[in-house]
């Protein structure tokens, strides 16, 4: 991306997704489809942005959503744009009847997390025919962080083996799960290819007498096969492994991070410098509005062109536009001194980022805009104070 771009056609603040790097992400994925034999379906919770869905639905087969909102999302904005249509699956912790209603009419697949959710919808699913599924916890752990891990001890995510077995001991798909077609398993979070080798061991040892019975198995996300380094070629081989094992069930992925991933910046601009007891530069962005999880987990994110404190000759805190006090990301170093109107751009912003937004303090929202392959800018969409007011009352 030039420095022209940067400073003309884009505005600040404004989330800027590239679209030949994007391309790139569904070609690895693509190859990973066709090669394992598996299908590979986006999933909204981590990237949402539907202008791109177009370019999406030509490499993976579909959505996977964790509300009505996203089904909607996904059926009106992927599945009903193609001839051929690409497949809307969905899974929540918990659904209300009046979201079985409207998802019954929108999902070819539909996964629960518990039995007595299961137990409570399952007359009304088989009438629909869509295909179902329950959610198990493989009690193994691979995410590096508490808050993103489901497998952590005390999970309310997913259905342990002594549980499962207390419902059908058979393993054939009897009593509470006569109707059940799959399972879906998610544990990962931003893993690489021996997580999830280590993840389909652990699902055979817990799980291994109902998986010659089940139609698919969904492995969830967190398989973060675009990042640099990722060993593709072990993620196939373990995949065609276990579809040898066991030839009945189709496999499905359903990766976030890893579509988007690298895939685009947060454009801001220096609003203010305020000399304190650190040199303090005020954005036209906020953390706890526009990219939370530097809060919440919390994480430090790349900035273009600046280093760790004392690296660079010019250290500057970094903080947001809203009157949150923490609203402040970290300190960053630069080779020359920031002022009033200079562009920093924050790198790796559109994944799991664009998705968790908010209007906080009515502070200004980034635009989202589509650097195209041919180095245009298209801008998609721009917020203004409507769109504020219209989410209170």
């Amino acid at each position: 991306m030039s420095d022209t771009l940067l400073t003309s056609a884009i505005p600040s603040p404004c989330y800027v997704c590239e679209e030949q790097k994007l391309e790139d992400n569904l070609k690895l994925m693509a190859r990973v489809q066709a090669e394992a034999g598996v299908d590979i379906i986006l999933a909204l919770k981590g990237f949402s942005m539907w202008s791109t869905f177009p370019l999406v639905g030509q490499y993976l087969k579909g959505c996977t959503a964790s509300s009505v909102w996203e089904a909607k999302l996904a059926h009106q904005e992927m599945s009903k744009k193609f001839e051929k249509g690409r497949e809307v699956h969905a899974y929540s912790p918990a659904y209300k009847q009046q979201d079985m209603d409207e998802l019954l009419e929108l999902v070819n697949h539909i996964s629960f997390n518990s039995l007595t959710q299961w137990q409570r919808y399952q007359k009304q699913v088989l009438a629909s025919g869509v295909a179902a599924g329950v959610r198990i916890n493989p009690e193994h752990r691979e995410a590096e962080t508490e808050l993103y891990d489901p497998s952590a001890p005390g999970s309310r995510l997913g259905i342990m083996a002594k549980d499962l077995d207390k419902a059908d001991p058979t393993g054939k798909l009897e009593g509470l799960l006569s109707g059940i077609d799959g399972f879906h398993v998610h544990n990962l979070c931003e893993c690489d290819s021996f997580a999830t080798k280590r993840t389909l061991d652990a699902v055979e040892q817990k799980f291994a007498k109902w998986l010659p019975n089940l139609k698919w198995i969904n492995l969830g996300g967190g398989h973060l096969m675009t990042q640099e380094g990722y060993d593709v070629e072990h993620l196939i081989r373990s995949l065609k492994e276990f579809k040898q094992r066991y030839p009945n069930l189709h496999v499905i992925m359903e990766p976030g991070s890893a579509v988007a991933w690298q895939t685009g910046t947060l454009v801001s601009e220096v609003v203010d410098i305020v000399e304190n007891v650190d040199h303090i530069a005020i954005l036209d962005i906020s953390a706890t509005a526009h990219m939370p999880d530097v809060l919440e987990m919390p994480y430090r994110p790349e900035i273009r062109n600046a280093g760790a404190a004392g690296v660079r000759k010019f250290d500057y805190k970094i903080g947001g536009n809203s009157c949150l006090a923490g609203d402040v990301i970290d300190i960053y170093s630069f080779d020359s001194e920031l002022n009033v109107g200079d562009r920093v751009i924050f790198e790796d912003m559109i994944h799991y980022t664009m998705v968790k937004t908010t209007f906080f303090n009515g502070v200004e929202h980034p635009s989202i805009g589509i650097l195209k392959k041919n180095g245009d800018f298209e801008l998609v969409k721009q917020f203004g104070y409507e769109d504020f007011r219209n989410r209170l009352s």
